[in-house]
């Protein structure tokens, strides 16, 4: 990204999957071509996250199986963390647990309690093919889990059990989006 650019202001808003699409589903592929593409794919991703005011968006949530997300999102002392990640690992996560209010723009409309780490650290790439390392706290940490799990073939419902994830799954059967 050219310093001083806003991310997404030269992406092209794409239709968001909802749950039940096949390639939400299904671990992403491991991204090996750095150029042209894979920029407009970042682009693409932080215009449509933007568009549908989400804070994370991973690449099947636009129906490319790719191992891509971009973030936008506040930590829980209001620091604002922007950034892209290729090919990214969960490398890391501690703190405490904390089952917190969880939507997905996947799941348009809906949240439930879920249980994340508030610490977590993920390594990747840029979309130039440079290293990176990111480290979350708070909301953000549960927002790169959140993401990472995506690119897995993982949505948040999938770590709902019991009586939660029954009362999430009603609430999908009755909403407008579901087919």
């Amino acid at each position: 990204m050219r310093h001083g650019s806003i991310p997404g202001a030269h992406g092209r808003v794409r239709s968001l999957g909802l749950l039940g699409d096949p390639v939400l589903h299904a671990p992403c592929d491991e991204v090996t071509d750095f150029g042209p593409e894979l920029a407009a794919l970042v682009e693409d991703l932080f215009a449509t996250m933007y568009a549908a005011h989400g804070v994370g968006l991973a690449a099947n949530q636009i129906g490319r199986a790719a191992r891509v997300f971009v973030y936008d999102c506040p930590d829980d002392e209001d620091e604002r963390h922007v950034g892209h990640m290729v090919n990214p690992r969960l490398v890391e996560t501690g703190g405490v647990v904390v089952r917190g209010p969880e939507g997905c723009l996947s799941l348009p409309g809906l949240e439930a309690g879920t249980e994340r780490h508030d610490e977590a650290v993920v390594t990747g790439f840029t979309r130039t093919g440079e290293p990176v390392t990111v480290r979350g706290t708070g909301f953000f940490a549960r927002c790169l889990q959140h993401e990472c799990d995506h690119l897995e073939g993982r949505v948040y419902a999938d770590r709902l059990t019991g009586r939660r994830h029954r009362k999430l799954m009603r609430q999908v059967t009755r909403s407008s989006w579901h087919r």
